[in-house]
């Protein structure tokens, strides 16, 4: 097999296993967030396999090895970028690792459109952009749909807080009412227990 069937399908599969890699290992939602440490250790491994990934280009020429080594580059981004949201865990850095994909996969896309010429390669890239742009926005909605998830659910649980002080209010006026129906030592001392019981005194 020659050396540049070797290398196209060496790129093709890096191509693949891009998306593969940065898809299996994209952060939980409903995780924690990680220490600094695994953080530190996941940027330092990215630099590690970058280079590891830069060095097997070495032995392939021409576009073939452009490819390699942009795939190898974005590899190293989209680790970089999802070891800083599974650091923050918050739907701003998700949203920024899926763009960090995203970006990854345009700049392989694009360097591939180099191997056909003419109006094949102006197709070729500008579908590598849609695709990227496609990539981005959904990452823009799913974020913004987190966002007001939790802004929802924070209205919420604040508007259950201020009903269920205002039906405590009510309740200790109605205990306060009831109280006025008494006299001398038994209403005071009815006074007092309705404080005590709704927190007044």
């Amino acid at each position: 097999m020659s050396k540049l069937m070797i290398a196209l399908f060496m790129s093709a599969g890096l191509g693949l296993a891009l998306p593969a890699v940065a898809q299996t290992t994209a952060p939980n939602p409903g995780s924690s967030t990680t220490s600094k440490d695994a953080y530190t250790q996941a940027k330092t491994k990215a630099d590690a396999q970058y280079q590891i990934d830069k060095d097997a280009c070495s032995s392939l020429s021409g576009n073939a090895k452009d490819i390699c080594v942009v795939e190898a580059k974005g590899k190293e981004r989209v680790a970089k970028a999802e070891a800083q949201a599974a650091r923050e865990n918050t739907p701003k850095s998700r949203e920024n690792a899926r763009i960090a994909h995203a970006q990854a996969n345009y700049d392989v896309a694009v360097e591939k459109c180099d191997d056909v010429g003419g109006n094949r390669k102006d197709v070729c890239i500008k579908e590598a952009k849609a695709d990227r742009v496609k990539s981005k926005a959904d990452a823009k909605v799913d974020r913004v749909t987190v966002d007001t998830r939790n802004d929802t659910a924070a209205k919420r649980t604040e508007a259950r807080s201020e009903a269920s002080a205002d039906v405590r209010e009510a309740e200790y006026k109605v205990a306060i009412e009831k109280c006025d129906a008494l006299a001398g030592p038994t209403k005071d001392s009815c006074i007092s227990g309705a404080k005590v019981q709704f927190g007044k005194s």
